[in-house]
């Protein structure tokens, strides 16, 4: 059964604002049901914390949770439209998407729950790239390589004369504007469009996986899933070539590509949706476990500490001023957080 005696750390002034914010609030999601969207990335974390949650609770039918993953824009648009109650994200929330929150009455609270090493991918068969460097990803990647990059004998002198296929993430995942911004310098600038792209990330593992010439990046999850399908690469930003793992982001060694990953909760579905507050609760509680089950990095005890106490509290809004946190490491984070 729920517990119900948590409840009581949530403080009156707390209630009373989440019942103001209710009044005016758009909400659109039926009050019986657990909404849950948006980073493909963040995706195994939440699906796997949801069938804990109902494996441990049975009253709760199945059907109470709807989880899907339409990428962070896609999920933090609907978060801020009041169509959903949580939205997983694979960067901070932007200043647009705070504005729309804004406009549409919608008080949101920021947990931060692991910490991810965005890889950059080949098919095991390709014999010629172990690493790759963070100029090398921006001449494949930007604008201006649109149908002129197409070959790896373009990218390096001495790799093969042989097509260059892309395979990335869509316009509205998180882990798209997290790679603009790390590689090309802004966020607000898009890469190339002419490859094969997906909101899922099982997608562009399956393309990879079947093309010998083929590259792609996502979660490090997804690579963990699919090691004798894939080949990671070593990346190389002027200290060397480091190739993604849980020591290297630990350390701090994987830049530009490690970032956090997030919570957004609609705060006022986390006061008013017990299954909602009991989920979050029980998702912080055991969130080291799973993201380390999953693939990703865990935070420190701390770090999921601070978090639960942000909730409980009812802490609304973000650290991050509506800006993403290229270079950002596990120990910035916890204490951007720590001083929210």
């Amino acid at each position: 059964m729920m517990k119900k005696s948590v409840v009581v750390g949530i403080s009156v002034a707390v209630l009373a604002a989440a019942s103001m914010v209710l009044a005016a609030q758009n909400t659109t999601a039926r009050p019986s049901q657990v909404s849950i969207d948006g980073s493909s990335t963040v995706h195994p974390i939440t699906r796997t914390a949801v069938e804990e949650f109902l494996s441990r609770n049975p009253q709760i039918a199945k059907g109470a949770f709807a989880v899907g993953f339409s990428g962070t824009g896609g999920g933090l648009k609907k978060l801020c439209t009041g169509e959903i109650d949580i939205a997983g994200a694979s960067r901070p929330i932007s200043r647009q998407e705070i504005q729309s929150c804004r406009n549409n009455n919608i008080a949101f609270m920021e947990l931060p729950v692991a910490f991810d090493a965005l890889t950059v991918v080949v098919h095991p068969k390709n014999t010629w790239a172990s690493e790759i460097t963070v100029a090398e990803l921006k001449k494949i990647w930007e604008r201006a390589s649109q149908g002129k990059i197409t070959r790896w004998s373009q990218v390096r002198p001495g790799w093969p004369d042989r097509p260059l296929k892309l395979y990335g993430p869509g316009r509205d995942s998180g882990t798209y504007d997290y790679f603009a911004e790390a590689i090309l310098g802004s966020a607000n600038t898009d890469t190339r469009s002419d490859y094969v792209d997906s909101e899922d990330d099982d997608v562009l593992v399956r393309g990879v996986s079947e093309d010998p010439d083929a590259l792609s990046y996502f979660g490090y999850a997804y690579y963990e899933a699919s090691r004798g399908r894939l080949k990671a690469l070593a990346v190389a930003n002027g200290l060397g070539a480091v190739a993604p793992s849980r020591q290297a982001v630990e350390k701090n060694l994987y830049q530009p590509l490690a970032r956090p990953l997030f919570l957004y909760v609609n705060m006022v579905s986390s006061q008013t949706k017990p299954p909602v507050r009991e989920f979050v609760g029980f998702y912080l509680q055991h969130a080291g476990r799973i993201v380390n089950a999953v693939g990703y990095v865990p935070l420190p005890p701390e770090g999921y500490h601070i978090a639960n106490n942000h909730f409980w509290r009812g802490k609304r809004g973000t650290v991050y001023g509506g800006k993403a946190q290229i270079g950002l490491t596990l120990r910035q984070m916890l204490l951007k957080t720590a001083s929210f």
